[in-house]
């Protein structure tokens, strides 16, 4: 969900996203022109200047005295004020320059002399938010705003701008990390929360720099949890979709549009929920539908992109689908049965040599071809698996490369444990 200067171009993932979802479009990379500069908002409107209302200066006064009579609404105000002096000084907007191929629009005769010219490289300029994670100069965003970049310039709330490199990345989470060199006094490290803690309700405040507005506040709540994110992992732009879900994504209503990818939501104490990256939207802006990878994630990846340049995923070797209730009749287990159905087991992965079994009945659900009849991972480590999103969670959040796990599965009815060592999860072609 960067902002994209110059050619409006969108990057949209189209994917079966969660039950009663659809194919739901998510919005990572939307574009939009903007030739103005970043903090500069072109006027669209075409009433004249007469006909806008003006609030004076006694209107003005009466709100303040009614926040003033209100104790809690003053001290919402204090707070929300408090949070943004806080955390605007570490959240950053990035700059980024990308080459791009691209050829004439226009429709040459035969015999011109730039008819059938080779395609050019033409550079175009994408922004997107970021925040200080250390005094060393790492700082934090998306994958996919630092993704192809040729140039990455920085620039902080009080006005410094730096040049940055990119330290390291991890596609499947989306994450990145950057590197600029100003002095230590000048960087602002955040303060990151438990989002295991993250309930339903509770306020949200992002910053950013949407539609390249710099140093950006919105306020929402909570507003999910537990979904999930897919990825397209690779660079093929004949790819046939996303190849990976992050999970544990946090769900906010607080806006966030193309420009906020890589900053930050944040609790009522200022401390970092998870990075904004990307919504759920017909067009190219905030529907109430945000997406957030949760700060537990970064804490455990951005170490790691700092120290090696990539991160590890554990990896079992599977595919599956969560359990249904018509899937569970047609195997004949209990209507009330809760798990991660194997559809697929990876040649030669750790679930292939563990022993795990894939699908292979096909029956036909409400119209739907399905498969059915494999493995049903019911618990990892002791820990219930109700779906495969639990699973998903549980590897990444509780798991590492290398690691034998205990999964408590059901095979044809019968519960059975199987030992498993977790491998690596392969890159996709272009990582």
């Amino acid at each position: 969900m960067k902002f994209t200067k110059g050619l409006a171009t969108l990057f949209v993932i189209f994917v079966l996203f969660l039950g009663g979802f659809g194919a739901a479009a998510l919005a990572l990379s939307p574009g939009a022109k903007a030739s103005a500069a970043p903090n500069a908002v072109a006027n669209t409107n075409t009433a004249s200047a007469s006909n806008i209302p003006v609030a004076n200066s006694t209107a003005l006064q009466s709100n303040q005295a009614a926040i003033a009579a209100s104790p809690d609404l003053a001290a919402m105000q204090s707070t929300l004020e408090q949070i943004y002096n806080q955390v605007n000084p570490s959240v950053v907007y990035i700059d980024v320059l990308t080459s791009g191929t691209s050829s004439t629009s226009l429709q040459l005769p035969p015999g011109h002399p730039f008819f059938n010219s080779p395609s050019q490289q033409v550079p175009s300029e994408a922004q997107g938010s970021g925040f200080v994670w250390d005094t060393q100069g790492d700082i934090v965003t998306n994958n996919h705003v630092v993704s192809g970049a040729s140039k990455i310039t920085v620039t902080f709330s009080n006005g410094t701008t730096a040049d940055a490199t990119v330290v390291g990345t991890d596609p499947n989470s989306d994450l990145a990390v950057i590197k600029v060199n100003v002095p230590a006094d000048q960087l602002h490290p955040v303060t990151l929360s438990d989002s295991s803690q993250v309930k339903v309700g509770q306020v949200a405040i992002a910053i950013g720099n949407p539609f390249g507005l710099t140093g950006t506040m919105t306020q929402g709540i909570i507003s999910g949890l537990s979904r999930s994110l897919p990825v397209d992992t690779s660079s093929n732009s004949t790819s046939q979709g996303p190849v990976y879900n992050i999970p544990d994504i946090i769900q906010t209503d607080a806006a966030i549009n193309p420009g906020n990818s890589g900053g930050v939501l944040v609790n009522t104490d200022g401390q970092v929920i998870g990075v904004t990256a990307a919504i759920r939207s017909p067009v190219d802006a905030n529907s109430g539908i945000g997406f957030v990878i949760p700060s537990n994630i970064v804490q455990r990846e951005v170490p790691a992109l700092i120290q090696t340049g990539h991160y590890d995923h554990p990896y079992l070797g599977i595919s599956g689908t969560d359990l249904t209730y018509d899937m569970a009749k047609t195997m004949n287990l209990s209507n009330t049965q809760k798990g991660a159905l194997v559809i697929t087991v990876s040649p030669n992965g750790p679930a292939a040599a563990a022993g795990l079994q894939g699908s292979s009945q096909q029956v036909t659900i409400n119209g739907q071809p399905e498969l059915v009849g494999g493995d049903i991972i019911t618990a990892i480590n002791g820990q219930p698996i109700n779906n495969f999103e639990d699973l998903s969670a549980y590897l990444i959040n509780n798991t590492q490369v290398g690691q034998t796990v205990t999964l408590t599965i059901l095979r044809q009815g019968q519960e059975k444990t199987v030992q498993l060592t977790l491998g690596a999860l392969p890159q996709q072609p272009g990582q």
